[in-house]
């Protein structure tokens, strides 16, 4: 596992590094990213232009947050750990995370598989809240 303080185009880089490290054998890496501005910076791209790289990164389209997959888990994760509570203390919120993805997840997931995966799924207006 990668940690960093910051998400940036250097971590990404690391990141990048760290994934063609640990698939040596695959010819080409093919990612899936979001459109956030450090996955199109300038040293990212130069990054994947040096000879021999492996890794090419396709774009979700913008303001489709349907077709990013792990939209759908902190969705879930979201309704448990943040929706109408309020930490009073950073450690709390991090043990309710903890929780969640350590304990909820695991325990709930026959539950879980149906909403944060490809299948079908069934939308109702109860998913949704309005912002005003």
């Amino acid at each position: 596992m990668l940690e960093t303080a910051s998400v940036d185009a250097i971590s990404t880089i690391r990141l990048l590094m760290a994934i063609s490290a640990a698939y040596p054998t695959q010819r080409l890496i093919q990612l899936f990213l979001d459109n956030d501005r450090y996955h199109h910076a300038k040293l990212i791209k130069e990054w994947l232009a040096q000879p021999g790289c492996r890794i090419l990164l396709h774009f979700i389209p913008t303001y489709c947050p349907h077709l990013n997959p792990i939209e759908r888990p902190w969705g879930e994760m979201h309704k448990t750990v943040t929706h109408n509570r309020c930490h009073a203390r950073f450690a709390d919120f991090n043990d309710a995370l903890l929780t969640f993805l350590c304990k909820d997840v695991p325990k709930n997931w026959r539950t879980l598989c149906d909403k944060v995966t490809d299948n079908s799924r069934v939308i109702t207006l109860k998913d949704f809240r309005v912002m005003a």
